[in-house]
């Protein structure tokens, strides 16, 4: 993985004209830029190196990877390496059609000039190859290059529109596995090894909160007859995590064995607490038979489960991604799911309801991203789902959070205007839904938020801004209930106290 190749090029302007010319690699137009703001999901650099005449522009990421992206919203990897992204484009680049953009009449006074070109194209492959040490190498080989630098676009360098935020789509076409078979193989690992019965492995695989519920959801996926001890010890050891989809699908697996002496394990489970209790309701009592234990687990397992990993939701995978650490692999994954949404908010139409939209997929988006620490893209989603709300205490419900988000991610002008928009419902939210918003946490939440946002102020030397706002604070407290306004009282008079010293 080197730049050779770069510094070769910049070094011999014979050479970059022949690059640029004729395989359309222009070092040139690199100080021009892409055609718009660009950054990586991941957040890694991007230098941008060369362009091409139709506005594309080719970036070096950090661990030397030659990223490519086209003016129409396409990106990939396409060497991982300057050198070999060089020469999968030298050795590929193929002769013009010679009657492309010419009529009849004047292609008849052009013999010979598509001839020429195949003749300069072959010069220069074989005068760059030498210069450049590269060596030869047949176009398969070669297409097996670009294709296995293709296929590691993502995760791990999925680019982005700077201001919109919104993916570019790939390069290519090429199949790649489903979500769940990276997330789930450490779960069949596992899954073999509690079947080989190796005691070490059953605690280990056991006491581990994520190998559990992995191994839970191999087994979900891969059912034998054989498994029903190994399914007895994973589930009491889920217990631990209180109520879990692997709790239930535990209990599920278990009870579709039949056997009626599980259900006193079932039914200590169960009574964990009031969760679990709601989840495995329905269970059958003590000395219930055999095909009532299996009715009940056969109807859970319809309606919540399944045998097919595909049929899961996206979250399950993502969710269990996050989890073991593929971090860009979940971000990806819920990045596309936000930008299909964005583009076409018909997926969120109910199927019962279809004038009605749901939007709660919206509002686990926004949590999902900020588990993973993606402040501007959680942003992103809470504000499609504070603007998706049609009752008033949605809406103020919706853009707290969303002034939240932009306060801890440092955008406080655009928060003081959320918490306005916020002020403006509560003075007209058209509908009844806030008529008891001052003696509920809602209040109190609201004033406590407009506190915290005078605090973020000043501390980013806004004084003026934190003057402004705390008024509209000490309004919202003043209409508050007695109860609701004690929780926020403290924070008020530290806030108080810290715009006087501005004074």
């Amino acid at each position: 993985m080197t730049d050779h190749a770069l510094r070769v090029l910049r070094n011999n302007p014979c050479l970059a004209e022949l690059a640029a010319h004729l395989f359309n690699f222009d070092i040139g137009r690199a100080a021009h830029g892409h055609v718009e703001e660009v950054r990586l999901a991941s957040g890694g650099p991007l230098d941008a190196v060369a362009g091409d005449d139709t506005g594309g522009t080719y970036f070096v990421c950090a661990d030397g990877s030659m990223l490519y992206a086209d003016s129409e919203g396409s990106a990939g990897i396409v060497g991982s390496s300057v050198d070999e992204a060089l020469e999968i484009m030298i050795g590929l680049e193929e002769e013009e059609d010679g009657d492309e953009g010419h009529d009849e009449e004047e292609g008849a006074g052009d013999v010979g000039a598509e001839p020429s070109r195949s003749r300069d194209l072959e010069v220069a492959r074989t005068e760059l190859r030498a210069a450049l040490g590269f060596p030869e190498r047949s176009p398969a080989e070669l297409e097996a290059m670009l294709r296995a630098a293709l296929l590691r676009t993502e995760p791990g360098f999925l680019l982005l529109n700077g201001a919109e935020h919104n993916a570019y789509r790939l390069l290519d076409s090429f199949p790649r596995p489903p979500l769940w078979e990276p997330v789930l193989a450490q779960g069949r690992a596992d899954l073999t090894l509690l079947r080989a019965g190796d005691a070490v492995a059953w605690d280990a695989v056991a006491e581990d909160p994520v190998r559990r519920r992995l191994a839970l959801r191999a087994a979900q996926f891969d059912r034998a007859e054989g498994d029903l001890d190994l399914l007895r010890h994973l589930l009491r050891h889920e217990t631990r995590s209180s109520m879990t989809e692997e709790l239930r699908l535990a209990a599920v697996l278990v009870g579709l064995r039949g056997d009626v002496d599980d259900l006193p394990l079932l039914h200590e489970v169960r009574e964990t607490d009031f969760d679990t209790a709601c989840a495995l309701g329905g269970m059958p009592e003590p000395g219930a038979s055999p095909d009532e234990l299996r009715d009940w687990a056969q109807g859970l397992d319809d309606s919540l489960l399944g045998t097919d990993p595909a049929d899961e939701p996206v979250s399950t995978w993502t969710d269990l991604a996050r989890d073991q650490g593929m971090t860009e692999l979940a971000r990806v994954t819920l990045i596309r799911e936000l930008d299909a949404i964005v583009m076409d908010q018909s997926r969120l139409r109910r199927p019962d309801a279809q004038r009605a939209l749901t939007t709660a997929p919206v509002r686990a988006l926004a949590r999902d991203f900020e588990e993973l620490g993606d402040r501007t893209q959680a942003l992103r989603a809470q504000r499609l789902y504070a603007a998706l709300q049609e009752k008033a205490w949605d809406r103020v419900s919706a853009r707290l959070d969303q002034a939240r988000l932009e306060r801890e991610d440092g955008q406080l002008k655009q928060a003081v205007q959320t918490l306005a928009a916020v002020r403006e419902i509560l003075a007209a939210p058209g509908d009844d839904s806030l008529r008891h918003w001052e003696g509920v946490n809602l209040g109190r939440f609201t004033a406590e938020e407009h506190y915290r946002l005078t605090q973020a102020l000043i501390e980013a030397h806004l004084p003026d801004e934190a003057r402004s706002l705390l008024p509209a604070a000490d309004a919202i407290l003043g209409e508050l209930s007695e109860n609701a306004a004690n929780g926020a009282r403290r924070l008020a008079e530290e806030t108080t106290a810290l715009v006087r010293e501005l004074s």
